[in-house]
């Protein structure tokens, strides 16, 4: 078997029935396992994540795609996260047995389908990407430039979609594409001060000379009254949970702003909790053959 996971994210965190609904549609599928479900409500997102073999993953995205499209109208929903649609960012990721080529050829697939099938605007993204400027997704999609901006712009010919029509209905357009594992990382702040978080988070920003594969936006929680970092880790290896936490903590500093908590979201792999661990703890010489866990489960 060639396993892919796959990572929808829908632009509803509020109504659980809503998103049971989408789930159910993509779980319907036989060979689908889904591995988590994360709903925000600051955010009105939610992130799912199912793996399958790659004979059967592109029917399940496309379920959760249209059954999202058939529930959520993108001009009622509010919420403090970027998104272009109902279904709003689907990437596939390679796991074992199956390569990044793989992916790229199962999220091309998906959005000729969802575009032809749904008449869905699809744009390409990641090393699925059919053009240069739309490899990353806040060069597609950001907080100045989302469904509301879109709607307006979408027969300009820098906005054409990769698949699909040039124009919009309530559900939006849909991003998909390949990547590799990425970490879904908040940092929430003991403060109010939405212009300090922001600084903090462009000091963060791999593209404004912060950490190397760290994307960072600053939000505002209503319901906590306090600032979010939010980030995307884009290799953990190279720049792990520990490294972002403390660069978040000391930026605060300057502003005499202190960490209230911080969040994962989705799924993280072991190695990187292990990395914190080893950081935090000052564990000298620890294998990942000492986790108890680990050798129950022979990994």
């Amino acid at each position: 078997m060639k396993m892919v996971e796959c990572v929808p994210n829908f632009s509803e965190g509020r109504r659980k029935e809503i998103v049971d609904d989408i789930v159910e549609s993509i779980s319907a599928v036989q060979g689908v396992r889904i591995l988590d479900v994360e709903m925000d409500q600051n955010h009105n997102r939610c992130v799912v994540s199912f793996t399958a073999d790659q004979s059967v993953a592109v029917e399940a995205a496309f379920r959760g795609i249209k059954r999202s499209s058939e529930l959520i109208d993108l001009n009622k929903h509010t919420g403090e996260h970027p998104r272009f649609g109902s279904a709003d960012v689907v990437p596939f990721i390679p796991l074992s047995g199956s390569t990044m080529e793989d992916c790229i050829k199962l999220a091309r697939d998906l959005g000729k389908r969802v575009g032809e099938e749904l008449h869905i605007p699809v744009y390409m993204y990641g090393e699925a990407s059919m053009k240069e400027n739309r490899k990353n997704l806040e060069d597609i999609r950001n907080k100045n430039f989302q469904y509301e901006q879109l709607k307006e712009s979408i027969r300009e010919e820098k906005w054409r979609p990769d698949f699909g029509p040039a124009s919009m209905g309530k559900e939006g357009a849909t991003i998909i594409g390949a990547r590799d594992f990425l970490i879904a990382y908040n940092v929430n702040l003991n403060s109010t001060d939405l212009s300090a978080g922001k600084k903090i988070a462009r000091a963060l920003r791999s593209k404004d000379g912060g950490l190397t594969f760290v994307k960072s936006l600053a939000f505002f929680l209503e319901d906590k009254k306090q600032v979010q970092i939010s980030m995307n880790l884009t290799n953990f290896r190279k720049t792990p949970i520990y490294r972002a936490f403390e660069m978040v903590r000391i930026e605060a500093s300057r502003f005499g702003i202190t960490i209230a908590e911080s969040e994962v979201i989705g799924l993280v792999p072991m190695d990187a909790l292990m990395e914190a661990s080893k950081f935090y703890l000052q564990l000298n010489n620890f294998k990942m053959d000492q986790i108890l866990e680990k050798k129950v489960w022979g990994e």
